[in-house]
């Protein structure tokens, strides 16, 4: 009696050990089907990271432009505002790898005791070609002896000679400033007398061959914005007779 207890009693260990244990069959199953679960999550994250950027993009490309050409006008501004001699030179007549590029320089100078030129702030704003993207990067550079950070003086005088100009944004692929001369504009800018006002245009729309062999951008993706140089200029005008208008038509 007591013998055939003990042999239910193994047979009963035996089935629940064989209970606890998978089959290679479940095992490999499990993993399949955990392995398409992780595939489906992944792409449903890579598709909602991708459409993330996609509008972060978009949102970039509508803000950024705007900034850029806020900072160039708040550059103008001040330097000009604080000494009316200060000199701009502008040349858009450059191409770089096909891509329209331009460089405007604002220049401040003083004599020093042994009556030599000497620069006191120049600011400078221009495009290059980057092969790894494969478009152009922004560049500005501010340099000479009142520099941007007085604390870093001594430090920064050394690295700007290394990296005059610092990247700003890439993805650009126009990067134009004129000077408007009536209903025309003027590419060169060389004078010493400074301009009454510049024009800037920039891009990140796609850039297309041209007869010519450049690149250029389809108008309605440049965006353009004139700078007024000396705002506080007094605008002469005259105040026409009353018979005078009177007589004119409507």
């Amino acid at each position: 009696m007591a013998a055939n207890r003990l042999k239910n009693l193994n047979k009963a260990g035996k089935k629940s050990t064989a209970r606890r244990g998978f089959s290679l069959a479940e095992v490999l199953a499990a993993l399949i089907i955990g392995s398409m679960v992780l595939v489906a999550v992944l792409g449903i994250y890579s598709r909602a990271e991708n459409s993330a950027a996609a509008v972060t993009r978009k949102i970039e490309e509508s803000c950024l432009p705007g900034e850029i050409l806020q900072r160039i006008a708040e550059d103008l501004d001040r330097i000009i505002a604080s000494d009316p001699s200060t000199k701009i030179t502008i040349d858009s007549t450059r191409f770089d790898q096909g891509y329209q590029t331009a460089q405007l320089a604002i220049r401040k100078t003083f004599f020093d005791g042994k009556n030599q030129e000497q620069i006191l702030e120049e600011i400078v704003w221009q495009a290059g070609y980057s092969s790894d993207a494969n478009c152009l990067t922004l560049y500005r550079s501010h340099s000479g002896i009142a520099l941007e950070d007085k604390l870093l003086e001594e430090k920064r005088e050394s690295w700007e000679k290394a990296y005059p100009f610092i990247p700003i944004c890439t993805g650009l692929t126009f990067f134009k400033v004129q000077v408007p001369r009536g209903q025309d504009f003027q590419d060169r800018w060389t004078s010493p007398a400074l301009p009454p006002g510049i024009t800037v245009t920039i891009s990140f729309g796609e850039a297309t061959p041209t007869v010519r062999g450049t690149l250029d951008v389809q108008d309605e993706a440049k965006i353009t914005r004139t700078i007024a140089i000396d705002r506080t200029r007094k605008i002469g005008f005259e105040i026409a007779p009353i018979e005078a208008v009177g007589k004119q038509g409507p």
